[in-house]
């Protein structure tokens, strides 16, 4: 008597009771699956993968303070972190300064707290710029945080053409599923745009964007709602870079994508594989990209925060390690673990830690970073990968017939598809269709109390202090002076990256720059769907 009647993944695909040759008769293996490093990429993006080099191994940091966060960075990196990934609050996120009456109580509680160059200097004091690769989580501000971080390089003597990094820059997800936004679209489209050009121009290895289904998934859609949307997003961001004339070829190489990782082993695999097929062939063949660097999709993996449990939170070890191996598997760039305490508050050292090693373990221990797609040609895999493609493929068909995604967001479409699959998915859990190990089954009545890194209360005034010192000491007439002209160009068609970096170089604070942009542009307000 087998568990259940049928047997389903997430993406609601019905799994037979084996996989044989028949389910891929229908490929040819050059065009569809290949080898790896060619087109069209579903086999991986470098022909060698992790025997030439491992992913980057990010931990996902920042809290309380820059010189909190600095020690964090630091405490990581003698740890084996080979990338540094940067969490900002609230605030920061959304472009209020620590002293503005809305920021009250959130201020470095979910990341670090940044207002100004000051800030910045601080968290990457004895961190050489051109020796770390630096991911910022930022979208609303990720043109301000970007300039941020160039003002540091510059002060530390470091050529621009040597950063190596990546800002998220992903606004169209915020509308859609996390809502950390500040501008309507359009202005919000442009500040993107911008950052395509000057990064283009002046910080060549940056990757200007990453497109993010991590968070659209963690919102509650299935996997192939997640490669659909993201590559949906990613149409209307290529979309309109080429309608402010850029080049694709240019500007394509640089896009780069942020992905979930989730505890169905060969859908998650599966997922990796049929979105970087679906990008290849849609750069080629829908945008006439010419670079095969256009045509790769290179995506950072974070372990899934939506399936972390404050219930026997130990357990979270081992999901993390599910879900890291199905990213190492799947042919992830750079990946970030998280760490089993996160479903009851930031993470500790300790526990930060074990989620490193998590990776470390993957690369040295496990083995399967020694072959290259090491489960391309199951059946399983290469029939998941199809179908994965396929409803996805129907999700941005559909998206295309609406007039694009920046339609479908505004009419809820993209919403109301996610709230659907995460009611679907929670019905299953509270009927037991869904088990989740020490919530609906296996519980225990007493439970180890793990330690829980809190923020100290007096972190806020203490940054309100310094921020208001700041303001006294610096040139005011020449941060008033550089806030001016960027006001004046946001009403113009002018690239304002170099009137950004003018404003923090003069230090003026991201407050004042995302103020100065709201009396231009004004701020979005969430349509209601139902």
């Amino acid at each position: 008597m087998q568990r259940r009647e049928t047997f389903r993944t997430s993406s609601g695909i019905e799994l037979p009771n084996e996989y044989g040759p028949d389910d891929i008769s229908g490929l040819d293996f050059e065009e569809d699956i290949g080898v790896p490093g060619e087109f069209p990429y579903t086999r991986g993006v470098r022909d060698s993968m992790y025997r030439g080099r491992f992913w980057t191994m990010r931990q996902y940091a920042g809290y309380a303070t820059a010189e909190e966060s600095n020690a964090r960075y630091k405490y990581l990196l003698e740890n084996g972190t080979t990338g540094l990934s940067v969490a900002f609050d609230l605030p920061t996120q959304i472009g209020l300064d620590s002293d503005d009456s809305l920021a009250a109580g959130e201020v470095g509680k979910v990341g670090v707290a940044i207002d100004s160059l000051e800030d910045m200097e601080k968290l990457f004091d004895g961190i050489p710029l051109d020796k770390v690769s630096t991911s910022m989580t930022i979208n609303a501000t990720a043109s301000t945080l970007l300039c941020l971080y160039i003002a540091v390089a510059r002060k530390q003597g470091v050529p621009l053409d040597k950063l190596n990094g990546t800002i998220q820059n992903d606004i169209l997800k915020e509308y859609i599923a996390r809502g950390t936004y500040i501008y309507p679209p359009k202005p919000s489209m442009r500040l993107i745009t911008d950052t395509f050009a000057f990064c283009a121009e002046k910080v060549p290895r940056w990757n200007t964007i990453s497109i993010s289904g991590y968070h659209i998934r963690e919102a509650g859609s299935t996997a192939a709602q997640e490669i659909a949307f993201t590559l949906a997003d990613a149409i209307a961001y290529v979309e309109a870079a080429l309608g402010k004339g850029l080049d694709i070829d240019e500007f394509g190489p640089r896009l780069s994508f942020f992905f979930n990782a989730h505890n169905e082993l060969v859908e998650e695999i599966a997922k990796f594989r049929a979105a970087r097929r679906i990008w290849a062939r849609l750069m080629k063949d829908r945008f006439g990209a010419k670079s095969e660097k256009s045509m790769m999709l290179r995506f950072h993996t974070q372990t899934a925060g939506s399936t972390l449990t404050a219930q026997q939170p130990e357990v979270n070890i081992v999901r993390t390690a599910v879900q890291a191996l199905a990213a190492v598997l799947g042919g992830t760039q750079s990946l970030h673990t998280n760490s089993m305490d996160e479903a009851l508050g930031l993470p500790t050292e300790d526990a930060a830690r074990i989620a490193l090693r998590t990776q470390q373990v993957i690369a040295h221990e496990s083995g399967v970073a020694d072959t290259v797609d090491p489960f391309g040609g199951s059946y399983a895999v290469e029939a998941m990968t199809t179908k994965l493609e396929e409803l996805a493929n129907e999700y941005i068909a559909k998206i295309d017939d609406m007039g694009g995604m920046l339609r479908a967001i505004e009419t809820g479409y993209v919403q109301r598809e996610i709230q659907e699959a995460a009611y679907e998915y929670q019905k299953a859990v509270e009927t037991k269709e869904a088990i989740v190990v020490g919530v609906n089954s296996f519980r225990i009545e007493e439970e180890h109390k793990v330690p829980v890194l809190r923020v100290d209360p007096e972190i806020e005034r203490g940054q309100i202090a310094r921020l208001k010192a700041l303001k006294e000491r610096r040139d005011g007439a020449k941060a008033e002076a550089a806030l001016e002209r960027l006001e004046h160009a946001a009403a113009t068609d002018e690239n304002l990256l170099p009137l950004i970096l003018e404003c923090v170089e003069s230090y003026a604070t991201v407050g004042e720059i995302s103020n100065r942009l709201r009396n231009v542009w004004g701020e979005y307000r969430e349509a209601v769907t139902l």
